[in-house]
């Protein structure tokens, strides 16, 4: 029973499990802020001139018994559309708040230069072998 308490364990710290649960949990979160947004607020303002926030009772067509419902998917269309704009919105604020704060470290710069460095010597070593015609 031991050893299956240490494997458990050793299978939720591996990946860093914790992080990833973490960022789910703030994801839902941020998910239902943001539909709060765009019901709440936003597809009101867009009811203003349609006086509906949707418009699932529009453009419906009945053909043979069967209701096209083009109103609906509109309404999915623009909800997914105001979505769209907030999460953008959200996130250029959040890159000029922290603008220049997500640069890499400068080890793994001098890291990287480094290897641009070797594989450029192994480019230049292969064109100098390579017998021209």
């Amino acid at each position: 029973m031991k050893s299956f308490y240490l494997e458990f364990k050793e299978f939720i710290n591996k990946g860093n499990l914790l992080a990833i649960a973490v960022g789910f949990v703030m994801g839902v979160a941020t998910a239902a802020l943001i539909t709060a947004l765009v019901e709440d607020v936003i597809m009101p303002i867009i009811a203003i001139p349609f006086g509906e926030p949707n418009f699932d009772q529009a453009l419906i067509v009945t053909v043979n018994d069967s209701r096209i419902l083009f109103g609906a998917f509109l309404t999915a269309l623009v909800t997914f559309l105001a979505i769209s704009f907030t999460v953008f919105l959200l996130l250029k604020g959040y890159n000029k708040l922290t603008k220049g704060e997500a640069t890499a470290p400068a080890g793994d710069l001098a890291l990287l230069g480094g290897i641009l460095e070797e594989l450029k010597g192994i480019r230049a070593e292969l064109s100098d072998e390579t017998p021209s015609t």
